[in-house]
């Protein structure tokens, strides 16, 4: 992955690549990157892994982009700092989730997040249509017996769901706010600043281990500087709703890396509920009306 420093937006190698296959190289960095960290939980807990993932990813974008405080406006500033925050919240709370249910199953109900920001963009009656599937497979996912999923794991999914709602807005307007990936990389600080306090609870000493240490970065470039900055360039060319229907993939993908990686296998009755919410969100994304973003 190569980025020419100070290019414009749209510039650079990721230009040549086509928007889909930046969103599903996206979408199997992250998941992959996802069941990774849960083997990191038993060191460092969700909040150590958290702040590994940030760090790294942090210590990444910036060696690459190196973005000059001082040149931004407080505008700027103020959008890399919202966007900072929504970044260190989403991550936090997908993370407890996913200490506490399996991955496929997380990412089902975090999806309310992306199937929202969709539906809002719609004025179609069919949308009831996909509102009533995403409840049938969100009930169908928390229904029955499901490898340990608890309230407080659904919970947290839900959170981290309403959080990466807010991402995919305001990841649009900090495309078109900054050049490159700039904007990111100020976000991306101001959210491993945000998760110092989490890590050190939860992890202490341990986050200094050479094998925490080497599992965090690989976490951070996998889950957080490569589909962020795939996402990014995405959103600069393809309206959100076409984004929504491509990102549709993401339970399942997520359910294959759970399996692949963590061994989590999933019931009849979770599969059936992933599927739902995956054709609620493609449905309700493909019908979405994108509009006018405004750039502060």
């Amino acid at each position: 992955m190569a980025f020419v420093q100070g290019s414009e937006p749209g510039s650079g190698s990721l230009a040549r690549v086509p928007s889909g296959g930046l969103v599903i190289g996206a979408i199997a960095s992250v998941q992959f990157g996802a069941a990774i960290a849960a083997t990191l939980f038993s060191r460092v807990g969700p909040g150590g892994a958290v702040l590994l993932r940030l760090a790294s990813a942090s210590i990444v974008l910036g060696a690459l982009w190196r973005p000059r405080v001082r040149d931004r406006s407080g505008r700027q500033l103020r959008l890399a700092f919202l966007f900072g925050a929504i970044l260190a919240g989403m991550n936090l709370t997908f993370y407890e989730a996913l200490d506490r249910i399996p991955l496929g199953i997380a990412v089902a109900v975090e999806f309310v997040g992306p199937l929202t920001v969709a539906v809002l963009g719609s004025r179609r009656r069919l949308d009831l249509v996909w509102i009533v599937l995403a409840a049938a497979g969100i009930v169908a996912l928390t229904r029955g017996r499901a490898h340990g999923l608890d309230a407080l794991g659904l919970l947290y999914a839900l959170l981290a769901g309403a959080l990466w709602g807010c991402y995919i807005v305001v990841n649009a307007r900090i495309g078109r706010a900054f050049e490159g990936a700039s904007g990111l990389t100020l976000a991306m600080w101001v959210a491993a600043l945000i998760a110092v306090p989490f890590g050190i609870a939860d992890a202490g000493g341990h986050l200094l281990h050479a094998h925490s240490l080497l599992l965090g970065a690989a976490v951070g470039v996998l889950s957080s500087a490569i589909p962020y900055s795939f996402e990014l360039e995405a959103l600069r060319r393809i309206a959100q709703h076409v984004f929504g229907v491509l990102m549709s993939l993401e339970p399942a993908v997520a359910a294959l890396a759970g399996f692949v990686v963590l061994g989590q296998s999933l019931s009849a009755r979770a599969l059936l509920g992933i599927t739902l919410v995956i054709v609620a969100s493609a449905g309700a994304a493909r019908g979405a009306r994108a509009a006018p973003v405004a750039v502060q």
